[in-house]
């Protein structure tokens, strides 16, 4: 997860762009990052059609330009994106491929009881905000093995 934006990295369906996309990803989520303080409430966007020359006004929540500028500066580094409401329910097969395993692998964490889920007729359903607890608790357990090994290596002399 991202800040306090509560954008999400990952990839249900990724998205690939070309050089000239990422060039004005990376463009463009600097400019709004550099209009977007700890203050600011809303900023008022102006689009403007570039065939018809046709143009609007927007006015736009901070929070929704900060997880633009956070989304655009993720898919700058060719990391696919995903936004999906926090009190969301998805399918099992949704929730794998964010955590970037297989349905089946997915269903055994479920069936272990690692994950809540709630059965809807046959089909199982994860709230997001679980997955994201889970995806977070396993980050911070590789991570401490991780550690864990390395200082061995080091008290082995290795």
């Amino acid at each position: 997860m991202s800040g306090t934006t509560g954008l999400l990295t990952g990839g249900v369906k990724p998205l690939a762009l070309t050089d000239r996309e990422t060039g004005i990803a990376r463009e463009s989520g600097d400019v709004l990052a550099g209009f977007v303080t700890e203050d600011t409430q809303q900023l008022t966007m102006r689009l403007q059609d570039r065939e018809t020359g046709r143009q609007v006004e927007a006015a736009v929540p901070a929070v929704a330009l900060r997880l633009l500028a956070d989304a655009l500066s993720e898919m700058a580094e060719g990391n696919p994106v995903t936004l999906i409401p926090v009190e969301a329910e998805l399918s099992t097969q949704q929730a794998a491929g964010l955590l970037g395993v297989s349905r089946p692998y997915f269903i055994k964490l479920l069936e272990q009881g690692k994950l809540p889920y709630r059965k809807v007729g046959e089909q199982r359903r994860v709230r997001t905000q679980d997955l994201l607890a889970y995806r977070e608790a396993y980050k911070r357990e590789a991570t401490a093995g991780l550690d864990e090994m390395a200082a061995d290596a080091q008290r082995m002399g290795l």
